[in-house]
């Protein structure tokens, strides 16, 4: 139920309403403003400038913010400024008479969701607060599903010291330099950094920085001009200006070269971007991440990466403990990820054997999480609507496993054994449905192509006589 208590203003003070919140300095205009919002069918309370705002905003909780931009104490972009830092989530349309394009702008820049020009139409302001409330319901909904899947997942003592710490620095400005091998999961730990962060609701950019050759990640990076160069046919605006107001994530920052890592060390120290073949350069207000799989410490001894830059990106570095280091995570992630391959190819959620639970722990897991995801998925298939068992369990033939005693051994399976003779079902099945192609196939199976090469080379040689692909 909501509870309304009328002030001197004439206005409500609203408790625990996720009403509206309207601020404007002039009396008659607020109330009316007040009266409008109401018979929108919203909880509506009002403050008479913005100081008073910021004061209403913890007691009231609104989910929208309108606000003139003139008023004494604290301007409409200010107060802008103010509830973006604060409460990140709250939706914000500035109103102003004294409208501008450069107004506008800044106000977008600075968080806020619209802006009204005065004087306005009922119909117009409907449509504005309409649009932004179903656009919070589906972003609601979205990061719902979001979070579900990129969920983290733990009960490692040293990971939830982790996320607790993480969870303390993210609502700073802080640049974050996150370690850990490949699959660790870096850029989850970067997106969860940003999900509390105040710019949660503002854009997170990610660029993989080994993906791109050096001349089109500076592109990727900074964006360029028309004609800047062959082949450059429009303006192309780059990560830096999509990330305005948000995040970047830079991954694997390790893989750039001395040349780019220069430019970008002028970018994180003056906060704007030089397109390329620009006149002027463009400011930006980013929170950069980066994340490497390599000690940069050792790449700046060797002069494979710059000291300045390494300063500059470790303000505030994070180790990501292999999954080795966390068994107690295995149980917990390897029955997660069944359900969700589960659910994605249409079977019942499998039950994990016990005597499968401790031969994963024995593994060495070189892909860490994203390997284990692989190696579950695929005795999911295999395992059918069965339990699934050890040999349900594929994994490289270079991995190795602890055996309960005497020394390590090789994982490598019996010839005559089920394992083998399923693994190769598995790779003739996911063959056939990838038309035999083998780049699709690996990546399905979660596999090198250099293993499934190895692995049909195998069969071949044993004069397995069931049609094998063309190479």
């Amino acid at each position: 139920m909501i509870d309304y208590q009328t002030n001197q203003e004439g206005t409500e003070n609203v408790q625990n309403s996720e009403g509206i919140l309207v601020v404007d300095d002039d009396p008659s205009m607020r109330a009316a403003l007040v009266e409008s919002v109401r018979r929108l069918g919203f909880a509506a309370h009002g403050a008479i400038d913005g100081a008073d705002a910021l004061e209403r905003i913890g007691r009231c909780r609104p989910w929208l913010v309108l606000t003139d931009l003139k008023m004494p104490r604290l301007t409409g972009l200010d107060l802008v400024r103010e509830i973006k830092r604060r409460a990140p989530q709250v939706s914000i349309v500035l109103m102003t008479a004294y409208g501008s394009v450069e107004t506008a702008v800044e106000a977008m820049k600075l968080g806020a969701n619209d802006y009204l020009l005065k004087p306005f139409s009922m119909e117009l302001l409907a449509r504005v607060i309409t649009n932004l409330k179903e656009g919070r319901e589906s972003d609601s909904i979205a990061a719902r599903g979001t979070s579900d899947q990129r969920v983290i997942l733990t009960q490692d003592p040293g990971m939830i010291r982790l996320l607790s710490t993480v969870e303390t620095i993210a609502a700073s400005q802080a640049t974050v330099l996150i370690n850990g091998e490949s699959g660790t999961g870096k850029e989850l730990l970067a997106r969860f950094i940003h999900s509390r962060s105040p710019r949660a609701h503002r854009p997170f950019i990610a660029v993989n920085c080994a993906a791109l050759p050096d001349g089109l990640l500076e592109s990727e990076l900074f964006g360029h001009e028309r004609g800047a160069f062959t082949g450059a046919v429009i303006r192309k605006i780059g990560k830096f200006e999509m990330a305005h107001t948000g995040t970047l994530l830079l991954d694997e920052i390790g893989e750039m070269t001395l040349g780019l890592q220069a430019k970008l060390l002028r970018v994180l120290q003056e906060r704007e971007v030089d397109r390329v073949g620009g006149r002027e350069p463009v400011p930006v207000n980013i929170r950069v991440i980066a994340t490497t799989n390599r000690a940069l410490h050792r790449e700046v001894e060797q002069n494979r990466f710059r000291e300045d830059l390494y300063y500059r990106l470790n303000v505030f570095p994070i180790t990501i403990p292999p999954l080795r280091e966390r068994l107690g995570d295995i149980p917990l992630l390897a029955r997660h990820f069944a359900a969700k391959a589960a659910a994605r190819n249409g079977m019942a959620q499998p039950q994990i054997h016990d005597s499968t639970v401790a031969y994963l722990q024995r593994l060495p897991w070189r892909g860490n999480v994203r390997e284990l995801e692989n190696v579950i998925e695929r005795a999911v298939l295999l395992a059918g609507e069965g339990p699934i068992l050890p040999e349900h369990c594929l994994v490289e033939v270079q991995a190795t496993v602890a055996p309960l005693t005497g020394r390590d051994q090789p994982l490598q399976p019996s010839i005559n054994g089920s394992l083998w003779e399923m693994e190769r079902e598995l790779i003739f099945k996911t063959l056939a449905r990838t038309n035999n192609n083998r780049t699709k196939a690996a990546k399905e199976l979660g596999i090198s192509i250099r293993t499934l090469r190895n692995k049909l080379r195998e069969y071949r040689d044993r004069g397995w006589s069931a049609p094998l692909p063309s190479s």
